[in-house]
Formats: structure tokens, sequence, C-alpha cells
């Protein structure tokens, strides 16, 4: 089946593509061919263009259905091995015409097919028809037979279409485009399901021209792609484009009709009138603002045809930056053939070359890695993907090169430097900065200190600098630490300088602000005990802080006597006890009644004793009770 050719490709990074066909066409229609799995990016994205004087009238294309539920409605049904005689068989009882030797040619209703079990089926069969304006049967062997006319229209219509049901494959589909008759310069852009290109670059070392001259690479970059279409490209502009646009798989193509909830008739009495005068301007404006608001987009762009066309133009930004994207348009057409895949040029140019020595302990630990670093003067951006490094001649390493807008630094880490160790240290600290008391709380400034030891051993005989990667971390700055030689967008850089066979370190310090209240209780004086020697409290603070704790001191003296007293009060307690038991075995009289009289006189004695300690209990709770008043007082009130 001719197609329109392809004449432009554009092939993105997330697995889609941009297909357009162009070229003149005569006809009222033209049918694309097209697999099953690009139907629902077709069909969202398909925008056939009649650049001449034609018009694009519609689209159609076959329901998902299988080959034999789309021919369940098919009267004629025909097996590869003996279709004419299925045909037959299908179009009994509709009118043909047979066509004879010698000549002779029988028109009426098919009554059907006699087969014979011979060797040769087609010479032994036997065709009968009944003829037109009379009642004669007429039969005739099945090898004299040289064509058949379908007279039947919807006999002809059927075969037609199981013949184009039949040569569709299972996989594909077709979508026929409707045209107005005549000549056509036709174009159909549509996206589809297409592998990702890829990137590969060399970056060969280039000696420099004179003395003064500096170290230069010459940076190649080539697009790889794959042509997994059903037929070759010939000729194709194609475009490779960086970044990652929108994309996302929705299903136009599978028929859904949702069910609809029964309503049942409702039954309705005779309502009063209901007057709309007073509300009819108000209801007016709000109907026609919802219609404004809810404008098909066929109204839309009938009242602003040209923003519409604008919108819809096709871009003009070959080889430019197209917001987050970058388009590489190749130059020359591609021909690939189906099946085949190939590398197209996208990037060449001499760029400025810096080496260096950089160490990034969380990349590789032990040892920096040798880099060139380059700025990307290319005035293309440049996408991820491996780099080969070649320096006079020979292979030296490869790297991955990051996506690169122009003007970025390039950095390739090609290799590692094995003649330089490198052994780090950390540790960590706090240090109070500023002490005050707020109120019922003490708020603590401290310093979140963090420390690195950096220390280089150069086993080479020749002096190596080494650029030290530390991480820059949110809220934190560096004190007591020499100035980064750069930085970059997630670390500072420190340059360390190793002699021959010789060894360096740097120490880097970093801190940051941590806030907290601790609140002034009792349970914590130990705590605060020890805030009173640190010079960042300052002296009415000090002074406060220290009333607080005498306060406390007494308190503890008075609450440390009750305990006393509450233990002394038990004694007496178990002592009465056990006298009162011994009275219980005493008389009244004689020796047993002056030993009587004498725990009665003890127990007296203790009754007075417990008075007097719960007197004091009373007062030294009382005391106590101010004294948290004074607390309460020197902290501001209650917490």
């Amino acid at each position: 089946m001719p197609q329109l050719p392809i004449t432009r490709m554009i092939l993105y990074k997330h697995g889609v593509g941009y297909f357009e066909r162009r070229a003149k066409w005569s006809g009222d229609r033209i049918t694309l061919a097209l697999r099953v799995e690009e139907m629902n990016d077709v069909l969202k994205s398909l925008t056939p263009i009649d650049w001449g004087d034609g018009q694009v009238l519609g689209v159609e294309y076959a329901t998902p259905q299988e080959r034999e539920e789309r021919l369940t409605g098919c009267s004629v049904h025909l097996n590869d091995a003996q279709s004419l005689q299925d045909l037959l068989v299908s179009l009994r009882g509709r009118r043909v015409e047979l066509h004879l030797d010698q000549g002779e040619s029988w028109r009426g209703l098919l009554l059907g097919l006699d087969r014979t079990p011979e060797e040769q089926p087609l010479a032994g069969g036997l065709v009968s028809l009944l003829l037109d304006e009379s009642s004669e049967v007429r039969c005739a062997a099945l090898g004299r037979l040289q064509s058949v006319t379908i007279v039947d229209e919807q006999g002809a219509a059927d075969l037609r279409f199981f013949l184009q049901t039949a040569l569709v494959r299972e996989e594909h589909n077709q979508v026929i485009i409707r045209l107005t008759p005549g000549e056509h310069d036709l174009s159909v852009g549509y996206i589809a399901p297409a592998p990702t290109w890829r990137v590969s670059y060399r970056l060969v070392l280039m000696p420099p021209k004179g003395e003064t001259d500096g170290v230069q690479a010459l940076l190649m970059g080539w697009g790889i792609f794959d042509n997994r279409l059903e037929e070759d490209m010939v000729d194709v502009q194609l475009s490779l484009v960086a970044g990652m646009p929108v994309s996302f798989v929705y299903d136009l193509y599978t028929p859904f009709t949702p069910e609809r909830p029964e309503v049942q008739e409702e039954q309705r009495t005779v309502a009063r009138p209901v007057m709309l005068e007073e509300r009819l301007l108000k209801s007016k404006a709000r109907r026609q603002t919802t219609v404004e608001a809810n404008m098909p987009p066929l109204m839309l762009a009938e009242a602003a045809p040209a923003e519409m066309m604008e919108a819809t133009a096709p871009l003009q930004a070959a080889g430019k930056a197209l917001g987050e994207l970058f388009q590489y348009d190749i130059t020359t057409p591609v021909t690939v053939g189906r099946g085949q895949s190939a590398m197209a040029p996208i990037v060449s140019a001499r760029l400025a070359c810096s080496k260096a020595l950089i160490y990034n302990g969380a990349q590789l630990s032990d040892h920096p890695v040798a880099t060139l670093r380059l700025t990307n003067a290319t005035g293309v951006a440049l996408e991820r993907g491996p780099v080969t490094v070649l320096d006079n001649g020979s292979y030296v390493g490869e790297a991955l090169l990051a996506f690169t807008p122009t003007g970025g630094e390039i950095v390739v880490p090609y290799a590692v430097e094995l003649g330089v160790t490198v052994y780090e240290q950390r540790d960590s600290a706090s240090q109070v900065r500023t002490l005050a008391l707020r109120g019922r709380y003490l708020q603590v400034e401290e310093w979140d200190i963090r420390r690195r030891k950096v220390s280089l051993h150069n086993t080479t005989d020749q002096p190596k600098t080494v650029l030290i990667d530390h991480p820059r971390q949110a809220k934190f700055t560096l004190f007591d630490t020499p100035a980064p030689a750069e930085q970059t967008a997630s670390n500072w850089r420190f340059s360390l300088t190793a002699a021959a066979g010789g060894e360096a370190e740097v120490h880097i310090q970093e801190r940051r602000i941590i806030t907290r209240r601790e609140e002034i209780t009792a349970r914590r004086r130990d705590s605060f005990q020890n805030y009173l020697g640190l010079s960042q409290l300052t002296q009415a603070d000090r002074t406060q802080m220290q009333r607080v704790l005498g306060l406390w001191t007494q308190i503890d003296a008075r609450e440390q006597e009750v305990a006393a007293i509450e233990t002394e009060r038990k004694q007496i307690y178990q002592t009465q006890e056990q006298v009162r038991a011994n009275m219980q075995a005493l008389s009244t009289t004689g020796k047993e009644g002056t030993l009587r009289a004498s725990y009665v006189e003890k127990l007296e004695q203790s009754e007075a004793q417990l008075q007097t300690l719960a007197t004091r209990i009373v007062q030294l709770r009382a005391e106590i009770t101010a004294l948290n008043a004074s607390v309460d007082d020197l902290l501001g009130g209650q917490a």
C-alpha cells in the first residue's frame, strides 16, 4: 500500500518521536498503516494539513476488535486453501453472473456448490444457478468456470470488506484520511512511541599551538538513533531534542461506554405559578456569564482566529533553545534502512581546556581524580552522555558528561591519580555562644561545630595540587579556615599543594547556630550551676540565677527538715502502738496499775511531742511556699 513518505523526524529522550509525512497526492483519500500500540499517541496528535487548494474532510480508523469479531456480520468467509469454493458457498442466494468457457454466460441466483471427493475438486465440483426470469436450474462443472460477476451489491461489498480486513495484520490498523477530490500538497504529522536517542562524545586533547597558548580539546558529539519503522528512511530531516517535555499515554483508541444510572419518571403535582419578573435580568446575566465561561474550543477559535493560528503555527526554532528543551537539527538529510541504526554528528568545537586533580570523598575515597575542565562554548546545550578522552592519540579514560547548558562548566573526571593518597579525619563539638534568661526559661545559643582535616601524601616526583571538595551545608559557615579557591553549586573547593614526595594538610571548620530553651526547674539545678561559670551570661542574669539557686537551697533545707520530722513522727507512732499493746495486758490495781500509770504518762509526753512536730511542719511548709513564691517573682511568674 502506498504511503506518504517520512520527510521529517524529531526524536526525544522519553520514548516518543514526532513524525511528519509529506508529498503531492492525487485522489480523495490516503491510508496510513500504523501499529496498534501507536494508536493512542496518534489519535491525540494526528495533524493532517493540505497546503494546497484541497481540504481535509475527516479521519477514519477501525475500532480495536479481533479479526473474527470484525467479520462477525460479514456474509463472506474465505479459507486460504479453497477461496473460490468458499466464495461460491458464501454467495448462495445472491444474484451473480457466471462466465463459462466457450463464451457462455448465465445470470441468476446462486444455489450453491456441490463438491465431489476427487483429487481435483475444481474439476469435479458442480455449481448450480437459478436463472433470471425462469424456473430453470442449470449446473456446470466447476472446471468450466472462467469468472464470476457479483451482481448483488451487498455481496460485493461484503467481499471487499473481508479482503480489506484480511489484508490488515492484527498488530496494525489503517487510518484513512478523507480529502476533497483532486490534487493535494498533503502533510501528516503525529507522535508515536520511538526508542530514545543517545549521545556519545569524544574529547581529543590538542597540543598548544604556541608557547603562550594553553591546552585545547576537540569536543565531538554524535547522536545515535534507530529506525524501528517498517519502511526505509530516505533523505529525512532529522532533529534530536535534549530535555524532557511532559508526555503521557491516554487511551483514546479503545471504545468506552460508561454506565449510566437509571432514573425513574417522577410523579409531579401542579405547583403554584412562579413569578420571575424581578429575577429575569439577574438570571439572564448569570446565564450569559456561564455560557461565556463554558464556550467550547471551536467557539473560542472563531472568536480569536489570529491567536489560535499563532498558537498552532509550526515551530521555527531549529538549533535554538525551546524553553526547557534544546533541539539539534541535523543539517544533512539522513537515509537509514529499515531496522538499521545510525550516528549523526551534532557537536564539533575546539574549546580551551585545563587539567586539575579534584578530590571528592563522597564519590571516590583515598585518591583524587584527574579531570579536564572546559566551558561549553559550543553554542548548543550538551545532553547527558558518555565521553571518551584521547590524549596524544591514545585512550586515557572516560567519563559521563552531565547535561550542560550553553556557557556552563564541563568537568570530565577521566582517571584516578594513584600517586596521591588522601586521608580524612572528622569530629564535631558544641560551644555556647549566648545565654539569656527569658522568664522561666534559659535561652541557649550554641555553635554546632564540625571539623575536617584533609591530608595529602604525594608519592610522585612532581608537586601535586589537589582541589578538595567540601559539601556546602545549609546554615553552616566557614571559620578559622583558609579561603576556598572556588565554589560550585554544592561544594567549596580548597586548593592544597603537596611537594614531590611530601605531605600537606588543610583544616576545614564550619559551624551553625542552634537555639534551644531550657525550663528553669529545681530538678536541673546542676546544669544551671554549670552555666554560672560561663562568660556568655550577663552579670544581671547571673545575679538573678544565683538568687534563684540560693532560694532553691533554702527550700531544699526546709524540705529535708520536713522529711526528718516525718521520720521522727513515724517513730513516735510506732512507740505509741507498742505502749498501747503493753497497756492492754495490765490491770488497773497493784504494781500493774502503777506500771500502767507510767505508760499513760509516756503517751501524754509523746502526744505533746507530736503536737510540737506538727506545728513545726506547718511552719516549714509555709516557709517553702513563701520561698517558691519568691522564685516565681524572680522568674516572672508561673510557667
